[in-house]
């Protein structure tokens, strides 16, 4: 399952906003990954998020496998949505 979503903070995927994306990713037992442009790195590592440096306005696709994915995908997605 996946979703496509905006990053809307204003200084864009930083280090605070991907430490609060670990820790959301952390709490489920599922395989989690994003996607920006031809990089996908796995949402619970956050030195892979950070190595992205995803700006404001940007396209992301977060992908995630299992039983909790649409939970999961939906947590993730209104932290970076906000």
């Amino acid at each position: 399952m996946e979703k496509t979503i905006v990053v809307k903070s204003t200084v864009g995927l930083h280090a605070s906003l991907a430490a609060k994306v670990v820790q959301a990713a952390s709490k489920y037992s599922v395989d989690i990954n994003l996607h920006y442009h031809d990089k996908v790195v796995d949402v619970k590592s956050i030195l892979g998020l950070m190595s992205l440096a995803i700006p404001s306005g940007e396209n992301v696709v977060i992908e995630a496998k299992g039983d909790q994915a649409e939970i999961a995908i939906a947590d993730i997605a209104t932290i970076l949505e906000k």
